[in-house]
């Protein structure tokens, strides 16, 4: 009896620990999240391997992994005519070579950095492998970066490749020897390279012929390069279970030269020829060629029945400033009101040889009025209604100033035409300026045509009263068109900032050698003001509070603008500099600033605010190892090779890269 009371309650005990247990659900403990990279486990056949007869490797991780857009990310060098397959599966990457392998030559496939775990997706960034078809492999490599030359942007999975023939033909007439990509930092690596002496190119290998293309991106170093490989020593701090630190030193093969500073650029290369062409309305002609041109071209109407007839006798040409886009307004209304007209042109257009040669054509150009809209009939009067006269409106021009209530101090006017404008009288253009409760007229300088369109576009600049009340007046029929038309009353009332309003910034420079310009920035990278440095200061008066970026660009040819390089030339684009500090600029106040523009390598120069090639970002986590969501604390997912303390390839095993020293990048690029 006892004894069946006593398991009666051992099982309402068990019972009960088991509802109990079920009743306290709480929170996983978990583990700390992985934030380590995958690591290379073995491979088949193995790094360094030599009388390789196969193209098929296969790559071994401790762990999971995926490939990241492997397409573009991982390149084999030398370069393949068919594409490789490469996939991942579990633990293991395959690449499987299609083209027949070349005897006695190394091969390597550089991953950069498209390996990732595939939970956290941790970058085993830099990873390649390399084996030999003959009884020895290259061992040598070069590490740089490529940077854009306007805006120090990095260039990500740009091709970098190398040339043991010098020849300048050799960039678009050969496949380079040896090819790498850049990371999403802009940092490269070349490989397996033998002894001897390279020149160096990145090109956006966009028809992926392994060669430069005139329309393609491009950057070349402008001295031939040596690889080399010496012993040297790196420090290494390691950490006990105490928690002290400790130095230990280890010797490493250093491969030089480790910090190339490539600049790329764009011929903004363009084939001549006739783009586009069209009537917008009956009395204007459009071409729209793809190239800019200082020659223009030589067009005749062919359809009038008294013979044909240069286009010069019968419009006028109103173009860009670059004559890639021509507009031509006729001034005949006999032709204007013609439905088609039948032109011969002749205009220089780009060969097969890729040179510009003459070439001739018969253009038709066509306008037709749009169809009215019928009338509804008019709804029956009174005997006793008074009918009106309708008076159809006189057609005017347009002819207005594009200048808001508010005028900046240091500002022309601007002024904007319907048509081309082929006369304008001065005297009725008027301006006053408000004296007290009086207005009193002042001067107006004569207009003057724009660089752009300036038979439409027109300015006129003065000395402008800071917080001034003005009046502009342009009188009715002051000026007249091509067609004869002329304009309507205008008047415009504005009011001219006063100086406090405005703040004002100067630079002082260190450092520049020649001449050069700064460019004040928005946050969108975008130029806002310009500013010749004279006697080593830049100056920027009247701008308006805000925040404020700066770059400077080295005016080689002192032009006044900026220019890209030229690679058959061997010409470098002009240097660009960046002051890597945000500027925040108050009202009311003057601030000076010292810039000296080699302070840091030009890789570390641009600040990250402006940037828009950003490398993927480390997700943060917090002191238990746990992901935090949302945090401002991140961290970038790459080491620092050259980033903001230059780069460096410093290497135990050529084939799987290695560890990046803490060497600047010149910053001057000699």
């Amino acid at each position: 009896m006892k004894s069946d009371m006593y398991m009666r309650m051992l099982l309402a005990v068990i019972a009960a620990a088991i509802l109990a247990a079920c009743a306290s659900i709480g929170r996983p403990s978990g583990g700390d999240y992985d934030m380590v990279p995958p690591q290379f486990v073995g491979s088949n056949p193995a790094p360094g391997s030599v009388n390789v007869g196969r193209g098929r490797v296969t790559i071994t991780f401790d762990e999971n992994v995926q490939l990241e857009d492997a397409g573009n990310k991982v390149v084999v060098s030398p370069a393949q005519k068919q594409t490789p397959q490469i996939s991942a599966n579990g633990r293991h990457v395959t690449v499987e070579l299609r083209d027949t392998l070349l005897p006695n030559t190394t091969y390597t496939i550089d991953f950069s950095d498209a390996v990732r775990d595939l939970n956290e997706g941790n970058v085993l960034d830099g990873f390649a492998i390399d084996f030999s078809t003959g009884d020895s492999i290259d061992s040598l490599q070069i590490s740089g970066i490529v940077l854009e030359a306007r805006n120090l942007e990095p260039a990500q999975g740009m091709l970098v490749g190398v040339h043991s023939d010098l020849s300048d033909s050799a960039l678009w007439s050969k496949q380079f020897d040896r090819i790498a990509k850049t990371n999403s930092k802009g940092q490269f690596t070349v490989r397996n390279l033998k002894p001897g002496t390279y020149r160096v190119y990145a090109v956006k290998d966009i028809n992926r012929d392994y060669k430069w293309d005139r329309s393609e991106d491009v950057a070349f170093y402008p001295v031939t390069v040596s690889p080399t490989a010496g012993q040297t020593t790196v420090e290494d701090t390691l950490v006990a279970d105490s928690g002290e630190d400790s130095i230990v030193a280890r010797a490493v093969t250093e491969f030089l030269p480790n910090d190339l500073l490539l600049a790329w650029f764009n011929e903004d290369y363009k084939s001549q020829y006739l783009k586009n062409y069209g009537r917008p309305q009956r009395n204007l002609l459009s071409l729209e060629f793809g190239a800019p041109s200082d020659t223009l071209p030589e067009l005749t109407l062919i359809n009038l029945p008294d013979g044909p007839r240069d286009i010069g006798r019968w419009a006028v040409l109103d173009g860009s400033a670059t004559r890639d886009t021509l507009q031509y307004w006729i001034t005949d209304t006999a032709i204007a009101r013609m439905d088609t007209l039948r032109i011969a042109a002749r205009y220089l257009k780009t060969d097969t040889a890729d040179l510009l040669s003459w070439t001739a054509d018969t253009l038709r150009f066509t306008f037709k009025d749009p169809k009215r809209k019928a009338r509804k009939p008019a709804k029956h009067k009174e005997k006793d209604s008074t009918d009106v006269d309708s008076v159809p409106p006189i057609e005017l021009i347009r002819f207005t100033a594009s200048t808001g209530s508010t005028h900046d101090v240091y500002a022309p006017l601007v002024f904007k035409a319907s048509e081309p404008i082929d006369t304008v009288y001065p005297d009725a253009i008027h301006l006053e300026v408000l004296v007290d409760t009086i207005w009193t007229p002042t001067d107006i300088p004569p207009l003057k045509g724009a660089p752009n369109h300036p038979l439409l576009n027109f300015t006129t600049s003065r000395d402008w009263e800071p917080g001034a009340k003005y009046r502009l007046t342009v009188d009715s029929a002051s000026v007249y068109g091509v067609s004869g038309l002329w304009n309507g009353t205008v008047k415009h009332e504005f009011t001219v900032k006063k100086l406090e309003d405005y703040a004002a910034l100067f630079f002082k420079i260190k450092g520049l050698e020649g001449q050069g310009v700064v460019e004040l920035l928005d946050s969108k990278d975008d130029t806002v003001r310009t500013a010749r440095v004279e006697d080593g200061e830049a100056a920027f008066l009247y701008i308006d509070p805000g925040t404020y970026y700066a770059r400077l660009y080295v005016d080689a040819n002192a032009n006044g603008r900026y220019d890209r390089g030229d690679v058959k030339l061997g010409v470098q684009p002009e240097e660009t500099y960046y002051y890597p500090k945000k500027i925040t600029l108050k009202k009311n106040w003057d601030l000076e600033q010292a810039w000296d523009i080699n302070e840091l390598p030009v890789d570390a120069q641009k600040p990250e605010d402006i940037k828009k090639n950003k490398p993927e970002q480390r997700r943060s986590w917090d002191n238990d190892g746990r992901r935090r969501d949302g945090s401002d604390e991140e961290e970038d997912l790459y080491d620092s090779g050259f980033g903001e303390f230059g780069g460096g390839n410093i290497s135990g095993s050529p084939s799987f890269g290695g560890t990046s020293t803490n060497t600047p990048l010149n910053p001057t690029r000699r």
